[in-house]
């Protein structure tokens, strides 16, 4: 093939991603923009409030949870110490508030773009806010029975909530899909890059042993990668076109995209929330190390089950379905 004829596919390739992308993101975050100026979160949110109490959190950040859930990070951060004082939080308290966020955020968007590489939203929705709110629990526990981390919070960025029309908010939203798609094409010829000059071989080298342990083999390895540094919008959209292909096993796609749920821009997510107050051996070590063990379960799991069983539970579809081909 000749590079102009692999520039030319790789291209269309990329193209083909950002639209199932943009198909997904723009209608999800208009709705979700439009719940959260009609009041509709808010109102949900008291319902959340006594749940807080099981990490040891005030009922009040019950509203920045579920606003991080449907509308992202960006959302939630905010309103935390519009919600409650700085003073009555301890590091502690933003660790453990932040690990809930970091687990479950963005979710009508990420768990769509899961959805279109394959595994039912449900599910994975279910497994990722149920992984979060146990390592929030066990992390409040420990944090609690130990005193770690119990000084007075002293974030060092105090973020404030910027109020937009409708115009900034559409400008934002154009603003954001233009910097992806950029993203996604540096990321495709980024990646033929790193295969071809060896560093993508010696990155796996590296990870590998960790993803073997969670369960993740092979090709599902260098997406699970991508996700893991840069979010699940790069690492699901690449993995969306791998699924299709049938180069990478349904198995794997369910177990990559598990992972993924769990740790996913380890990068830019960890300093958002370090920069709140939240410690680092919480919010990204023991995040991994709980990411990689219960994916670890969850992939014994998925290997005990037969075809049939595995595809109506992870994929909401019979082995023979075309969506399954």
């Amino acid at each position: 093939m000749s590079a102009l004829r692999f520039a030319v596919r790789k291209r269309l390739q990329t193209l083909q991603i950002y639209w199932e992308l943009v198909r997904i993101i723009v209608p999800v975050t208009i709705v979700t923009e439009v719940m959260s100026r009609t009041g509709l979160i808010e109102a949900a949110s008291p319902s959340l409030a006594p749940v807080m109490g099981l990490f040891g959190l005030p009922p009040e950040l019950g509203l920045a949870w579920l606003t991080g859930m449907l509308v992202g990070i960006w959302g939630a951060v905010p309103m935390i110490f519009t919600l409650v004082p700085v003073a009555s939080m301890s590091v502690a308290d933003m660790t453990v508030f932040s690990a809930l966020l970091l687990f479950a955020h963005g979710l009508p968007i990420e768990q769509k773009i899961i959805q279109k590489a394959g595994p039912g939203f449900a599910v994975t929705t279910l497994i990722r806010v149920a992984g979060g709110v146990l390592y929030a629990m066990m992390l409040h526990h420990l944090l609690a029975a130990t005193g770690w981390l119990s000084q007075t919070l002293d974030p060092t960025w105090i973020p404030v909530a910027a109020s937009t029309d409708w115009t900034g908010f559409f400008t934002g939203l154009i603003e954001a899909l233009i910097f992806m798609l950029v993203i996604l094409m540096a990321l495709a010829w980024g990646l033929e890059i790193l295969k071809l000059s060896g560093l993508m071989a010696l990155l796996m080298k590296i990870l590998t042993p960790s993803l073997r342990i969670a369960g993740i083999e092979g090709e599902a390895g260098q997406f699970t990668a991508v996700g893991l540094f840069l979010g699940i919008s790069y690492g699901g959209g690449l993995l969306i076109r791998e699924a299709r292909s049938g180069n990478v096993s349904p198995r794997q796609v369910f177990v990559s995209c598990v992972f993924m749920g769990f740790a996913h821009s380890i990068i830019e997510d960890t300093l958002i929330v370090m920069a709140l107050g939240a410690d680092v051996i919480g919010v990204l070590a023991g995040r991994i190390v709980f990411a990689i063990a219960a994916t670890a379960l969850i992939a014994c799991l998925v290997r005990s089950l037969p075809d049939e069983s595995f595809f109506r539970w992870a994929f909401l579809a019979e082995p023979d379905s075309p969506q399954m081909r």
